[in-house]
């Protein structure tokens, strides 16, 4: 397990694109990436820094009340086509995660996901999942704690 300190928007950046050159770059399903912390810890932020390391140009705001938002991504360097990016602060179990498609997302190698809460869906996310853990420290700091 591997523990990093931001304190600031370019460190946040710096660790978004050393985390993109170490993705892999071809799957045979989607690649999950969970993302736990309490609120402000920084998820959000870090999705944002990911989408336009993959050359995403829509604005990237927290799926919370819409759960899942999509995004075409238009970067060559890898064989996703799609950034899934979940909330599930709101679900209640896995079950409503399957409700939303979730067997079929998984399963597109094309797509990446990246799911803020994953606990509270744990029980139908795959055990080999990429797991980072945010944790505010204060206002300019964040810790973030990860295994790839």
């Amino acid at each position: 397990m591997q523990t990093i300190i931001i304190k600031s928007l370019e460190e946040m950046g710096n660790f978004v694109s050393s985390f993109v050159e170490n993705l892999p770059k071809t799957q045979k399903k989607a690649l999950i990436i969970g993302l736990s912390g309490d609120l402000g810890s920084g998820k959000t932020t870090f999705v944002q820094g990911i989408a336009q390391s993959l050359g995403i140009k829509d604005q990237i705001t927290s799926p919370t009340f819409v759960i899942q938002k999509r995004y075409e991504i238009n970067s060559q360097e890898f064989d996703f086509k799609n950034l899934i990016h979940i909330d599930a602060y709101r679900l209640e179990s896995g079950e409503d995660l399957l409700i939303l498609g979730w067997e079929e997302i998984k399963n597109n190698p094309e797509n990446i996901i990246f799911i803020e809460w994953p606990e509270k869906v744990s029980e139908v996310l795959p055990k080999d999942i990429i797991n980072l853990n945010f944790k505010f420290v204060d206002e300019g700091t964040r810790e973030i704690r990860f295994k790839i």
